[in-house]
């Protein structure tokens, strides 16, 4: 089992990796997933989330998911092969938690290096201050 930290990882390039190795067939943990960024225009990025979030029937759906965990998940359900039974056998071996849970402390979890949102220079969100802005109740 792989364990990423993701925690200043920017989170499409953090995501592709991501969804490599669970069409390899690994399980896959990712922690602190209120920590992901999104980089660019910090209005613009709010403004596209929430369009999606209040998009389609509050019944019928399409749903789309307010909390950091829930929207890494989706992040990454979106670039596998959602449609095919490879796609969905791999997207049940990922597990997103916000923070650290218990039995992962002790584990050490990798980072990916090329996701890594240190050396930015644009404006950037993370996934907890987008979820607060989209509405969800802060339980992290």
């Amino acid at each position: 089992m792989k364990i990423y930290d993701a925690e200043n990882q920017i989170l499409g390039r953090m995501c592709t990796y991501v969804a490599k190795d669970l069409l390899k067939g690994e399980n896959i943990a990712i922690i602190n997933a209120e920590k992901v960024v999104l980089a660019g225009n910090i209005k613009k990025k709010i403004e596209h989330y929430s369009i999606r979030v209040k998009r389609g029937d509050p019944f019928k759906g399409p749903f789309f998911p307010r909390y950091p965990d829930d929207i890494l998940r989706r992040t990454v359900r979106g670039m596998l092969p959602w449609k095919q039974a490879t796609g969905r056998s791999a997207f049940r071996k990922l597990k997103v938690f916000t923070g650290v849970p218990e039995e992962y402390k002790k584990l050490q979890a990798e980072k990916i290096k090329s996701a890594d949102a240190s050396k930015l220079t644009t404006t950037y969100v993370t996934l907890g201050e987008l979820s607060v802005n989209l509405g969800a109740k802060k339980r992290w």
